[in-house]
């Protein structure tokens, strides 16, 4: 591939995240924002900017420099939805958009140069229709994807465009910062070896490159050395398969309203069966006469048919009990859309027809529909410092609640995790070598070592090995809630391993490893 067939032109909207954020919540232009993601700063507009605020910064320093911000949860879902329209309208104009980051796309140059005339009168062509949508951009074309990037990135309010020359983007990126690779594992060892620019690590053989840093190592390389290329899938416009069913006049009645949905829950699981999809997470919103709005989305273990997708929507109206339990005034609009999709040959049945787990799946989905929503739990595993905290039961159909995933908590228990958990703590009793109550002071250090182990009232075995204390600690700042305890594993003298824990003075196995 020759330079000039490798040229890309790459379409960067400053600022993309706060935009769009501002449509999505109907926010005005003169009052600073700031995006938050893991409590720092994700993305800020120019205001807040200018009043000190940056990227990365803690919220609370972020509101000292800035008291009037607001400050407003990052929602890549948003960001993501907005920007389809913006690829759109440069699909009208170019073809083969394919997007690196919502805010940020790429698109090979040699067409849309030969069709305008020109590699600046195609970017022109493109800058002016944007303006005209009220969408600012800036643009840049070089040989490789990051080039091009980093050319955008390099523009302004007065010179939109940068164009650099063919077979000098190697040139143009060898002076640029290290740093500007942004990756916070690679970025930090490369500077300890004495690369601080692009062009000090272009210069590196590529092969040893990947024999000492691997395959993360090689893309970095190829981006500082201009020899990343365009690749992937182009754009797709993402097919609408929700449907709406629109009930004039209102209707109070939960059968009603199920029959009502029917022949629109068969259109949409045909629709995407003739795109070969099916549906295995459904999101359903219904709105009452009054105004009120409920969303929720439910899961599946196998795939969504039509009779399924009108039980989620019966059960949601019926809330937790049967009935009219659910309504509290007449509903006129319930609204289904695939939230989740997935490829109709990964769930064909098996060669001797229904397996066991589908019959499960339909037993308990009888028993759902009878008894009503939440009668019918399942187990799931959820976040927490207590092992027995982490067994949540989520009613039949639903997702686990975002509160309660698995999350990174501080103070749990690193893999591999126990394989009984006891959802009670046993009671224990743990002495040292003379018989003496073992403790942990307040320095954290034992005041014997663990000697013998006895549980439930049982014969005290001999502790063959040990480890700990653990600290961990709950909701410090709640009166009421507020936990405080030790762990420890320990292995008796039968060969079975238990995970301790003392609390208020008390022992307790809080699980086994089997």
């Amino acid at each position: 591939m020759t330079s000039s067939d490798a040229r890309v032109l790459v379409v960067w909207l400053p600022d993309w995240p706060v935009i769009a954020a501002r449509r999505s919540l109907e926010l005005t232009s003169d009052q600073p924002l700031a995006l938050i993601h893991k409590g720092v700063v994700f993305a800020c507009s120019s205001d807040a900017r200018t009043s000190g605020v940056q990227r990365g910064l803690a919220v609370r320093e972020a509101q000292l420099r800035c008291p009037q911000l607001l400050v407003v949860a990052y929602d890549p879902q948003v960001d993501a939805r907005a920007f389809e329209p913006v690829v759109a309208s440069l699909e009208d104009l170019v073809p083969g958009v394919r997007i690196l980051r919502p805010g940020l796309c790429a698109i090979r140059a040699r067409g849309p140069a030969r069709f305008y005339g020109g590699e600046e009168r195609a970017a022109s062509t493109i800058l002016e229709a944007l303006a005209r949508a009220d969408i600012p951009a800036r643009l840049g074309i070089a040989d490789s994807v990051f080039g091009a990037e980093r050319a955008a990135l390099k523009t302004n309010d007065v010179t939109p465009l940068s164009i650099v020359d063919v077979g000098t983007t190697r040139q143009f990126l060898s002076a640029q910062p290290i740093s500007t690779l942004d990756d916070t594992a690679l970025v930090p060892v490369l500077r300890r070896l004495g690369l601080h620019r692009l062009g000090d690590f272009a210069a590196l053989d590529r092969t040893a490159v990947g024999a000492r840093f691997g395959e993360a190592g090689l893309r970095a390389h190829a981006r500082a050395s201009a020899t990343d290329r365009l690749s992937g899938a182009e754009h797709t416009p993402e097919v609408d398969f929700g449907v709406d069913v629109i009930f004039e006049p209102a209707l109070d009645r939960v059968d009603q309203i199920a029959f009502g949905v029917r022949t629109a829950s068969e259109s949409m699981v045909d629709r995407l069966a003739e795109n070969g999809l099916v549906c295995t997470a459904l999101r359903i919103t219904v709105t009452s006469e009054s105004g009120e709005r409920r969303e929720r989305s439910w899961s599946h273990p196998h795939h969504f048919s039509a009779a399924d997708v009108v039980d989620r929507v019966r059960w949601q109206l019926q809330g937790s009990g049967g009935g009219n339990a659910g309504l509290t005034s007449p509903i006129e609009r319930v609204e289904m859309s695939p939230a989740r999709v997935d490829a109709s040959a990964n769930h064909e049945s098996g060669l001797w027809g229904t397996s066991l787990d589908e019959r499960v799946h339909h037993a308990l989905a009888r028993l759902h529909s009878i008894l009503g929503h939440g009668a019918v739990a399942t187990p799931s595993l959820g976040g927490g410092r207590f092992l027995n905290e982490r067994q949540v039961l989520v009613a039949w159909g639903d997702e686990t609640p975002t509160s309660k995933r698995a999350l990174p908590w501080p103070g749990s228990i690193p893999p591999p995790a126990p394989a009984t958990v006891f959802a009670h703590p046993r009671p224990a009793d743990v002495r040292g070598p003379s018989g003496e109550p073992v403790e942990v002071d307040a320095r954290g250090m034992t005041t014997a070592t663990p000697a013998w182990l006895a549980l439930d009232r049982s014969p005290a075995l001999k502790v063959s090995s040990w480890a700990g204390p653990w600290p961990v600690t709950q909701r410090w700042w709640d009166a009421d809630a507020h936990r405080s305890a030790q762990r420890f594993q320990m292995i008796d003298s039968e060969g079975m391993a238990w995970l301790m824990i003392l609390e208020d003075h008390e022992w307790a196995a809080e699980a086994r490893y089997d």
